[in-house]
């Protein structure tokens, strides 16, 4: 028999399909590979794929929500630094000579897989807004 799904465990996966479709269309929006949004977002194909369906729910561990929420806040931090939507989009897609980045686009250093080069590139990238916030 099996046992019945409680209201929270359905919320959960509704809320993580939403987040994780939200971060999938940003990062789309950034012109990132579904091979460098799988591995920044560590996914598999399928879940991207399902990431995709309105009508599919998912199961996202600890990790991936916190890679997901970075990656809104890059967003965020984007929206209040650019007022224009193609630098909004695009400057993940650009190659950045900071320290950091070396030469490569915050994208090439955020889909490396690393947790922390995610979140290291997400701090650099939010120091930009300085106190615009």
């Amino acid at each position: 028999m099996t046992q019945p799904v409680s209201a929270h465990a359905l919320s959960t996966k509704d809320a993580g399909a939403v987040a994780l479709r939200t971060a999938v269309t940003i990062m789309e929006r950034w012109k990132a590979t579904s091979r460098q949004i799988e591995n920044t977002l560590r996914i598999s194909r399928s879940t991207y794929a399902r990431a995709k369906d309105q009508d599919r729910a998912v199961s996202l561990d600890s990790d991936q929500f916190a890679r997901i929420s970075i990656i809104l806040n890059i967003h965020a931090a984007l929206r209040t630094i650019f007022d224009n939507p193609e630098n909004v989009y695009g400057f993940p897609s650009l190659n950045n000579d900071n320290d950091f980045f070396n030469g490569q686009t915050p994208l090439d250093v955020m889909s490396t897989g690393s947790f922390i080069s995610l979140y290291e590139a997400f701090r650099r990238i939010d120091a930009l807004r300085g106190a615009q916030w």
